[in-house]
């Protein structure tokens, strides 16, 4: 009956060097072992593994802080908190905002300043197509012009080349 809540831990190395490890159930070797080293008085780690779990704690609490933390600039669990302590998370939270109001700023100069650029683009895209199409139609109206000259000369042309009656043909001749 003393042994029924025995807690026990067995660490087997074999000859290859491989670690074997047995503890019974509810309980772990980093248990068992600091509760050898209170009972006992003997210091199973050095100084060097202490600060080791000294900086071990220290980081696992500021992480726990830094959570801690991002929950409230998340708006969670604010009502533990007092007005004090509320301060520097409106600051940090303000100091945001106006960085995303510069950014966004930054962001619709832009594009004010590309939209600018394009409107330019397109008057003078505009301009060239305007000059463009006054020149085509000069072309066509020479064209219509140098047509209707040709046209008339080729009337006057087939005017002094007019068929007339030759008197030594008997049939072009009319019958009279």
């Amino acid at each position: 009956s003393i042994l029924c809540e025995a807690q026990v831990s067995v660490v087997i190395f074999s000859s290859s060097g491989k670690m074997s490890e047995y503890c019974s159930p509810a309980a772990t070797l980093p248990k068992i072992l600091e509760r050898y080293q209170q009972n006992s008085g003997r210091k199973l780690w050095d100084a060097k593994h202490e600060s080791l779990s000294a900086e071990i704690d220290r980081i696992k609490k500021e992480n726990d802080n830094m959570q801690i933390e991002l929950r409230h600039l998340k708006g969670e669990d604010l009502n533990s908190l007092n007005p004090k302590e509320l301060i520097p998370i409106e600051d940090a939270l303000q100091i945001g905002l106006t960085s995303v109001r510069d950014k966004q700023m930054e962001i619709w100069k832009l594009h004010k300043k590309n939209e600018r650029l394009l409107e330019e683009e397109n008057k003078q895209l505009t301009y060239m197509l305007h000059h463009q199409q006054l020149a085509m139609d000069g072309n066509v109206r020479e064209l219509e012009i140098g047509y209707h000259q040709k046209g008339r000369e080729f009337a006057s042309h087939m005017t002094t080349m007019a068929f007339h009656v030759q008197p030594i043909q008997p049939n072009l001749q009319e019958n009279k």
